[in-house]
């Protein structure tokens, strides 16, 4: 997977990090931190790895998202959790899939058969089923799992729909614009883990009620 690049979004994950770096340390591909200048700790936390720090001078997970996307030169990138939740082994399946396959999108899901979350609540279930059924009855995405984003993609591709939104929101502008621009979608099973350290850095309500909106917008494709 030499022609892979991880994009890993970082704020402030000095404590669950270095164990997933460590973890990645048997596969070919190259890593993309993003994070602030400002998050010293975290820094100091992965010195001796080998992987590149992008400086995120704006903020948002979405922002994150984009600049690491878009500094990425290899065939294919896949977003990666810097929480300990996405399991590694999981990537030769998602790039299998798009490299022979065909595919420029693969979404990992944890409702596929043989999947599952140690992280889920009965609100992020509830909430995902409702917008991964908008996803389907509004846009016809092929996709079960919307607002999980453990995502491999070909960049070049990725990088011709012109994300723009820098919060999580992104999670449905990504699908949305991707098969809206003639992009090949799929899914891949996945099984989410217990996070390592933290709390998760969504507010379910909130982010919820901003997905929304952002699903309404882009079915009357009132866009910039």
């Amino acid at each position: 997977m030499k022609d892979l690049t991880l994009v890993i979004p970082a704020k402030n994950e000095s404590e669950s990090l270095p164990i997933v770096l460590s973890e990645l340390k048997k596969f070919k591909l190259k890593i993309f931190i993003v994070l602030e200048k400002k998050d010293i700790q975290t820094i100091n936390s992965i010195k001796k790895f080998n992987c590149k720090i992008i400086y995120q001078s704006n903020k948002g997970y979405g922002d994150a998202l984009i600049l690491g996307i878009n500094k990425v030169k290899t065939k294919f990138f896949c977003i990666f959790n810097a929480d300990g939740s996405f399991n590694p082994n999981e990537l030769k399946k998602m790039y299998l899939k798009a490299k022979m396959r065909k595919f420029n999108l693969v979404f990992a899901s944890r409702y596929e058969k043989n999947s599952g979350s140690e992280d889920d609540t009965f609100v992020t279930f509830f909430g995902n089923k409702v917008f991964s059924f908008l996803g389907k009855f509004l846009f016809l995405l092929p996709i079960s799992d919307i607002l999980y984003t453990y995502v491999l993609g070909e960049t070049n591709k990725i990088k011709k729909i012109k994300l723009k939104r820098k919060n999580f929101t992104f999670c449905v502008e990504l699908p949305v614009k991707g098969i809206r621009s003639g992009l090949k979608l799929t899914t891949s099973p996945s099984y989410e883990r217990k996070r390592i350290a933290g709390k998760k850095k969504v507010n379910a309500i909130k982010d919820g009620y901003l997905i929304l909106i952002e699903m309404i917008k882009l079915f009357l494709n009132f866009q910039k």
